[in-house]
């Protein structure tokens, strides 16, 4: 049983395949959430209404990637920062790499500007490692 088509692969031929490869061992896939209920291992219609939401699927894949591609085009156009945000930003970095600099030490740093020990061992590092 799978929830939708779609989780059983990353493109129609992979999920084409694993479903072929479980039809010779005598194993049928059971679509929970598809419009039509769906068993592969039912002869005839059963697996025409298969291949065709599995097309479906790898269409709205398809559909989906191009979206997000053209989306963020949009966005680095217009400007837009595209990504994961910037969990520090590069002001305070500076000032905890000056205050590192100025022997300062991490608890002190970390209370000063708010960036967790953890994070400032990845951004001082150069200066840790002169330290050892």
């Amino acid at each position: 049983m799978v929830h939708t088509l779609d989780r059983l692969g990353r493109n129609l031929r992979e999920v084409l395949n694993l479903v072929h490869d479980l039809a010779e061992r005598g194993v049928g896939v059971r679509s929970l959430a598809d419009p039509l209920p769906i068993n592969t291992s039912d002869e005839g219609m059963g697996r025409v209404a298969f291949l065709l939401l599995a097309l479906f699927a790898e269409m709205e894949r398809t559909f989906t990637a191009e979206r997000v591609t053209h989306a963020r085009s949009v966005a680095e156009a217009a400007g837009r920062r595209v990504g994961r945000p910037i969990a520090h930003p590069a002001d305070k970095i500076e000032y905890a790499r000056l205050l590192k600099a100025q022997g300062e030490s991490l608890g002190k740093i970390a209370a000063e500007t708010g960036i967790p020990k953890t994070s400032l061992h990845r951004y001082l590092e150069p200066f840790l490692e002169g330290q050892r």
